[in-house]
């Protein structure tokens, strides 16, 4: 388990209903603090809705070391 901030992040996919249809959306948790550091939003689940999850969680906090991310890689 994570010891401080910024050591592991979990990521993971939901899609939710809309009035104008699914939208998906993809979620990066700092597991130490439980807080989310990322997120994107997209209509459809593609590589980029993961990539700016992650670089939405990499680019304003700009870690100092290592940053180990899980996902499970669903679909």
């Amino acid at each position: 388990m994570a010891s401080q901030p910024d050591q592991i992040r979990a990521t993971d996919i939901t899609y939710i209903k809309t009035h104008e249809g699914w939208i998906y959306l993809c979620v990066v948790i700092d597991l130490f603090s439980r807080r989310v550091v990322g997120w994107s939003a997209q209509s459809r689940m593609t590589t980029d809705l993961t990539l700016q999850a992650v670089l939405m969680a990499i680019w304003p906090q700009k870690p100092d070391g290592k940053v180990m991310v899980h996902s499970d890689q669903g679909s």
